[in-house]
């Protein structure tokens, strides 16, 4: 090899791993992680709060999927270790209204940020467990927020905006569970909202390559079958149907935006036209079709993009406005 392309071999492999090095291990602020640890630990304790209200449907008896089913479901044998749950094994409405009890209060404190380094992990694992027992029953909310909650609890997330900082605040501050300062930069904060990222690009190409496999994506009907679906539809849009050019539009961009969504978001060009395309389908999909809570999730689990630094700034400001107006 001559030494001019050895040379530029060597110079383009020292600047990938400066890359690879770069984009895990820069530490990074907390405060777009808290954020999220806020809106992800609401809407657990959401959840859990609908499955402990129907607690008996759900899990119970006479559960729509019953617990032999649930195994058989999950695969024989060691197939099945990969998504074993303790309630396979507990069919008592009482102790599962518990469970469910349980996995609020962790819930709960999760996003209020007490004790955090302890409760994230515990309401992800609550969390994860009634997950495993309800296969079969579980809606896409369900799955986002158990992916948000199983990365923040890589991190340091209640550093800040939380009680734990309030309590480190005033001296009171557990010895053997730091929580770190409100403006420390870990390395943890930047791996959690890295693998949040990837996650959320993995879940987007999938979804537009399988909506790809539909021919009404293709003529660009789809976007109409899905606003005129009574099943799901809490806001008439039929009048959309005298305009065909605008369905056939949105269907377009919609499975474009979801399939290059992977490639859109990384580059600081075009990373502000992916998040408000984000914003704006998942809010349509939140307020027309009725899935405010699915909507809600996908628009938390797109501030990872959010960077830190901005939403400080973002933060100081609204705090300086409402000090203002007081």
């Amino acid at each position: 090899m001559k030494p001019a392309a050895s040379n530029a071999l060597t110079s383009w492999v020292r600047n990938l791993l400066q890359t690879w090095d770069q984009f895990w291990f820069t530490p990074r602020l907390p405060h777009t992680l808290a954020i999220i640890r806020f809106g992800c630990g609401a809407m657990l304790a959401y959840v859990h709060l609908i499955w402990a209200l129907f607690v008996t449907d759900f899990m119970g008896n006479g559960a729509w999927i019953d617990n032999a089913t649930i195994r058989q479901l999950h695969g024989p044998g060691s197939n099945a270790q990969w998504a074993w749950s303790w309630l396979w094994y507990i069919d008592s409405p009482l102790l599962l209204g518990i469970h469910e009890i349980l996995a609020m209060l962790l819930s709960l404190a999760m996003m209020l940020g007490l004790l955090t380094r302890i409760t994230t992990p515990l309401a992800w694992w609550f969390t994860l467990m009634t997950c495993h027992r309800m296969t079969g029953a579980l809606f896409g909310l369900d799955q986002v927020i158990v992916m948000l909650s199983m990365y923040l609890m890589i991190a340091p997330c209640g550093s800040t905006l939380s009680l734990d900082a309030l309590l480190r605040d005033r001296g009171w501050e557990l010895k053997w569970l730091p929580t770190g300062g409100r403006d420390s930069r870990t390395l943890l904060n930047n791996v959690a909202t890295r693998m949040i990222q990837l996650h959320l690009c993995v879940i987007y190409i999938f979804g537009g390559l399988s909506k790809m496999r539909g021919e009404m994506w293709f003529d660009g009907s789809a976007m109409w079958y899905t606003l005129v679906n009574y099943e799901y539809q809490s806001l008439d849009l039929t009048w959309i149907g005298k305009y065909p050019f605008i369905i056939a539009s949105l269907t377009a961009v919609t499975i474009f935006w979801e399939t290059f969504y992977c490639a859109l978001i990384w580059p600081k060009l075009t990373r502000p036209i992916a998040l408000a395309a984000a914003f704006f389908v998942h809010s349509g999909i939140a307020i027309a079709l009725g899935m405010v809570t699915f909507g809600t999730g996908m628009i938390l689990a797109n501030l990872a993009f959010f960077e830190p630094e901005f939403t400080k700034r973002l933060l100081a400001k609204i705090s300086r406005q409402t000090k203002g107006l007081k």
